[in-house]
């Protein structure tokens, strides 16, 4: 073998400068590719197990032997065994020793369950230590489990809420069709009695209904299930006639109950128009004392104008005790309640028939709303079969009607009562002009905060130009006018 030096003479004779250079640098290159593949490699075996340190690499002969039956057992089951599990389940067995079928002896499950640590070994399946069963413990008879108690028997009781929820509908669904059915043959048996052909009603006024259509015009406008409406025009002294049907909520099964509480009654409201020209100054109502009192206090027009009459006129039959009257005169009291108004509804032995029925009067020319002329009369209602019972309230409409149109007032009254509605028309033109009055001082103080608060965003030149040209405007103001003549 050639030495060393005669190597180099070798290569520096066939090899020359430039040649030589580049075969070292080529032996170079070689040893640098092979320097990085075996790099990657080990860089690679060493993410396998990333988080160790080079000291726990230097492996056990025991862990040497784990490994080595990790990878000849076959995969086990997905569940994963702890060493916690496997020394509980080898505490519950005793150890069997098997005979050994090589000549390497294999470690047993306690030595397995004592190395392996499921949190060191990361994402390999843990191996099932526990031993092969015992034949013997085959035949042992385990005693039986407890049968399950058989359900229980279903009965009403256990749907009792179900039965409340499903009765309580079908009798709510019962109660609307029932009430509603009712309160429409109370409110068609009105109609039929008296806005019918040849009733008082079509007596005293040619247009009867909702249209003008003729006999085929529907007479009710029902609104609700316990509203009705009933039109009627065409007679002197008013413009006509409204009649608001007002029936208990039969339709309501909840409105039903509360009722045998706090009963209520059908009633009837009708309210007449009068012409401007038809009716003079008159101010009266009629009820009971509770309701007359209540009504003194409550209508605008009554607690300005009228007064609680306590006794009766002088010489003169009255009311019956149970009733009172709010007038603004007793003048205009006596001529509104006439002998034959006594004698048919308000007198003693007719209101002990009638008194039932008879709710309130109210006569006024001093209404709120658009039409200030208004007569109003509100009574109950009778069942279906006794419609007839307040045919004599019926007839006081078309009777006041005429009444009032025709009524004039004497002299004296109407002095008083002129001198009342000035009085009242002055203190109604205060009332505006307060309420215009508060109206403008309320926008002058939000335009005053606004200003001020536009002023907070302005610079100091802009506020100091807009005082000067203030200063000014008032030195201008305050000064002298002088007249130029020619």
């Amino acid at each position: 073998m050639a030495k060393p030096s005669s190597w180099s003479r070798i290569l520096t004779r066939h090899f020359h400068g430039e040649t030589l250079l580049l075969l070292l640098l080529a032996v170079v290159s070689l040893f640098s590719l092979l320097a990085h593949e075996m790099c990657c490699h080990s860089a690679m075996a060493a993410a396998d197990f990333e988080g160790f340190d080079a000291d726990e690499l230097d492996l056990d002969p025991e862990e040497i032997v784990l490994q080595t039956i990790i990878h000849t057992v076959p995969n086990p089951t997905t569940t994963i065994a702890t060493a916690g599990e496997d020394e509980e389940e080898e505490e519950a067995e005793p150890e069997t020793p098997s005979p050994p079928s090589d000549p390497v002896e294999k470690p047993s499950s306690t030595a397995v369950a004592d190395i392996w640590d499921a949190d060191e070994f990361e994402g390999i399946p843990s191996v099932d230590p526990s031993p092969s069963p015992d034949p013997t413990a085959e035949n042992i008879p385990h005693p039986p489990s407890p049968a399950a108690p058989p359900p229980a028997p279903l009965s009403l009781k256990s749907f009792s809420i179900e039965i409340a929820c499903v009765s309580f509908l079908l009798a709510f669904a019962f109660n609307f069709f029932a009430g509603r059915r009712q309160n429409e043959r109370i409110a068609l048996a009105w109609v039929s009695r008296f806005a019918a052909a040849g009733s008082v009603l079509d007596k005293n006024f040619s247009l009867l209904g909702t249209s003008n259509s003729g006999n085929d015009a529907p007479l009710l406008l029902k609104e609700g299930q316990d509203v009705f409406k009933f039109y009627a025009s065409g007679r002197r002294f008013c413009q006509g006639l409204l009649g608001v049907i007002e029936l208990k909520s039969r339709h309501d099964l909840i409105a039903r109950a509360i009722d045998l509480i706090l009963p209520k009654k059908d009633t009837i409201t009708f309210e007449v128009v009068m012409n401007e020209d038809a009716m003079d100054h008159v101010v009266v109502a009629l009820a009971r004392r509770k309701l007359a009192k209540a009504m003194h206090k409550e209508c605008r027009d009554l607690a300005r104008f009228g007064n609680l009459v306590v006794s009766a006129p002088a010489g003169r039959k009255w009311v019956a005790e149970e009733l009172m009257v709010v007038t603004e005169s007793k003048e205009v009291a006596g001529d509104m309640i006439t002998e034959a108004v006594l004698d048919q509804v308000c007198g003693e032995k007719a209101f002990e028939k009638l008194g039932k029925w008879f709710i309130s009067l109210h006569l006024s020319d001093q209404q709120p709303g658009s039409h200030k002329k208004i007569l109003t009369f509100k009574f109950a209602l009778p069942g279906v079969k006794n419609m007839d019972d307040m045919a004599r309230l019926v007839a006081l409409v078309p009777y006041y009607i005429d009444l009032i149109g025709r009524y004039k007032l004497s002299s004296q009254a109407r002095s008083k009562t002129e001198a009342a509605r000035s009085k009242a028309a002055q203190e109604a033109y205060k009332e505006v002009q307060n309420v215009r009055q508060e109206e403008l001082q309320r926008r002058k103080a939000e335009k005053k905060k606004l200003m001020e608060e536009l002023e907070a965003k302005l610079s100091a030149d802009v506020l100091r130009k807009r005082e000067e040209k203030e200063r000014a405007r008032q030195l201008k103001k305050s000064g002298p006018r002088v007249k130029m003549l020619r």
